[in-house]
């Protein structure tokens, strides 16, 4: 479920509003990959100690757990919006993340590449040995068969085959 900016705005307080702002769309791809590092570490943070204010609010709400403050808390409508919508934050964060490693892992895929044919194509480059010598150290070049193909698919031989084999057993047998 989508959370609006106001709700956002409503459920964190100003230094937390302002982390979460740096994790929306504009702001969160100019962000270097260190501030993103970092901006996750700072997010997750937030997040998880919501969630132990979340359960602990819950467990009052139900009498099991001593109130932090002078009295129990009677709802954690408040405390479920701060959780969501860091939670939100981090899911986008990680998105982010993970987006930014599989570009870097396609960028390295393609660097590797290049690399190895410029490896292939100088060391074809350094084997400049005649068309028609052969030489036992580079190995020897393949000849081809003068032998033709058959026409005759295999399994219509085998079929034929098996055929006469039958005949046979059938003569046989008289």
């Amino acid at each position: 479920m989508a959370i609006r900016r106001k709700e956002e705005e409503r459920a964190l307080d100003a230094d937390e509003r302002d982390l979460v702002e740096k994790t929306h769309h504009p702001a969160l791809q100019e962000l270097s990959d260190r501030e993103l590092s970092d901006l996750v570490k700072l997010v997750r943070e937030r997040r998880d100690r919501a969630k132990t204010q979340a359960n602990q609010r819950r467990r009052e709400m139900r009498g099991k757990a001593a109130p932090k403050g002078a009295t129990p808390s009677k709802s954690d409508e408040g405390s479920k919006a701060k959780l969501a919508v860091l939670a939100m934050a981090v899911r986008r964060l990680n998105s982010e993340s993970e987006r930014r490693r599989r570009m870097m892992a396609a960028v390295t895929h393609v660097e590797n590449a290049r690399k190895a044919l410029a490896m292939k194509q100088a060391s074809e480059a350094g084997n400049e040995t005649g068309f028609n010598t052969r030489q036992a150290h580079n190995g020897m070049r393949n000849i081809a068969t003068e032998r033709r193909k058959s026409l005759i698919r295999p399994m219509e031989r085998g079929r034929l085959r098996k055929a006469a084999a039958v005949a046979q057993a059938k003569r046989d047998a008289r």
